[in-house]
Order: C-alpha cells, then structure tokens, then sequence
C-alpha cells in the first residue's frame, strides 16, 4: 500500500501544456527565419534576438518537461513528486539568459572596432515580422497566466517580453543606420537589447534561487502569520516554525506550538489549520502540540517556563 497524501502534490497543467507547445512551435519557425536573416543581413541587432530566441526554445523544452514531470504521483523516493523540477527548470533558464547577454556584449563591443556593413532591408523586414510574432506569443502567455500560475510560465513570458522589446529595439536600429548612415547603433542597440535579456535572466535566477534556498514565498509575512496562530485558543507559544515553497502554489509551513495542559490538543491543531487555510490559502500544514515540561527544548523551554511563573502567580492570586 502506497503512502497517503491529504494532498496530491502534482499538478494538472493542460492549459500551460497546451499554451507551450503553441509559442514552442512558433518561436522554433521564427528562430530559424531570423538566424537566415541575421547571417544574411549581417545584423548583431538581428543575430543577438536569434540567439535570444533560440535561447527560448530551449526554455520552453524546460518548461514543458516540468509541466510534464509535475503531473507525476509522488513515490516513496520523491515524496513531494516532481514539483520541484519547475523551479530548477527556472533556474537554468535564467542562467541560459544571462550567458547568451554576456555573449551579445562580447560581440557588441567587437563591432564597435570591425564595423560590418549591415543589409537594413532584410534587417528591417526580419524585426517588423518578428514582431508581430512576439506580440502573440506574449499575448498567448499572458492570458495562460490568468488560469494557471506557475515559475516556469512567468519565465517564458518575460523571456518573451524581452524578446517583444529586441524587436522594436532592431527596428529602431535599421531605421537609424537608414536616416544616419551610423552602422555603430547596431552595437549600442545590441548591448541595450543583451542588458534587457540579462536583466529578465537575473530576475528568473533570483526567484529560483529563493524557492530552492527555501526562503518563505512572496506575498507572506512570517512574523504575521506567528502572530495570528499565537491567537488560537490555547497556544501559549509559536517556535520551530518554517515556511517554504516546493514550487509555484504550493506552500508548505510546519510549526511548534506549547499549550495549555487544559485543553485538548486535536482541537487546537484543526483551530490552526482552518485558520490558515481562511486566511493563508495554506493547504498544507503541519502543526505539533506540546508542553515546554515534557517537551522543553533545552534553554528555550526553560526560559519560557520561568517567563511564565510571575503570570501564572498572579492568576492564581485573582481566582
């Protein structure tokens, strides 16, 4: 008989599942257009958003192998099942992104000394269509968003934002070069565009690394939820208290309480966990009584006895 879990701990992504394989299947046709076209033209501008496209393809091969591995059971193995390969996929996205930037600003700064001529029709022609292209596909994205929200979907997006803002900045280069003359704003728009797609890169890592180092999720106050689980008839005491999150959603607190010897502890556990299921949207909880007499925890337990002599006498004393 396999381990019960009150929580299944996969989740069920068709909306995202769908959704990548559309912007996979566009972003793979476009890549290779704009590669042609880069090669072709002789384009940094256009080259350093194909590399930023390719770069995308192999985001969207993470993000759907996550969402693939994220509907799997757990086992006695994984026993939070294989939520946790969203946030690494995340993460290798983001550091993916910031070495093709670092990449663009290699090569940006050598075409400030060779100067290539640069064909700015097909320059242009390649970066109006892509885009077009971009404005769906972060179109698409944005509203898979709204049904379901997950690391691996808001990387893509702001992959795809930065790919949205690489397009406009290679229009802006090859009307330039056009009007000017000055082939150097190939370069410069090409290290603006590699620190957008650095900065986009630097963003995914810092949210990863935030899950992985288990650090309590955004939007959560640690302190304020001590409080609010101190106020539940019979606790006396908060400690031992973590909170986490395995990946996107789904968030995990596990925490101490000492209470009064009066009371019966399975209420006080059902009062906490309603209350952080109301207020929170914490599913999954796991709280466990104890008395600092019988469970004192070295100098902690003690100094929390002796703090509450003077009150306990003075309750004595009133009744």
């Amino acid at each position: 008989m396999g381990d019960f879990h009150h929580l299944a701990h996969i989740k069920e992504q068709a909306v995202s599942r769908r959704t990548l394989w559309i912007v996979l299947g566009l972003t793979l046709f476009f890549t290779i257009v704009e590669v042609i076209g880069g090669i072709i033209s002789k384009s940094l501008a256009l080259l350093s958003d194909s590399a930023h496209m390719i770069s995308d393809v192999a985001a969207l091969g993470l993000s759907l192998l996550a969402v693939q591995l994220a509907s799997r059971k757990p086992n006695s193995r994984y026993t939070y099942g294989y939520l946790r390969f969203e946030t690494i996929a995340a993460l290798l996205n983001g550091l993916a992104l910031c070495a093709i930037s670092v990449g663009i600003f290699i090569e940006g700064a050598r075409r400030f000394v060779t100067r290539p001529e640069i064909d700015y029709g097909i320059m242009l022609t390649i970066a109006v269509i892509g885009l077009v292209v971009n404005i769906v596909l972060t179109t698409v994205l944005s509203r898979s968003m709204k049904e379901e929200n997950n690391l691996n979907i808001r990387s893509a997006l702001w992959h795809f934002i930065g790919d949205l803002l690489s397009s406009i900045g290679v229009i802006v280069s090859a009307v330039l070069i056009y009007f000017t003359g000055w082939h150097l704003f190939d370069p410069i728009i090409s290290i603006i565009i590699g620190g957008i797609i650095f900065g986009g890169g630097a963003r995914i890592i810092r949210q990863s690394f935030r899950v992985l180092m288990e650090s309590v999720p955004e939007g959560y106050e640690l302190e304020e939820i001590r409080k609010d689980i101190a106020k539940v008839e019979g606790v006396l005491d908060v400690h031992e208290m973590h909170f986490w999150a395995i990946s996107t959603d789904h968030n995990i607190l596990t925490a101490h309480v000492f209470i009064r010897a009066d009371i019966q502890p399975f209420c006080v556990i059902l009062a906490i966990n309603e209350m952080l299921k109301e207020k929170y949207k914490i599913m999954h909880a796991t709280i466990q009584t104890e008395h600092a007499q019988i469970h004192p925890h070295g100098e902690y337990g003690r100094q929390f006895l002796e703090d509450r002599k003077p009150r306990e006498k003075e309750l004595a004393e009133t009744t």
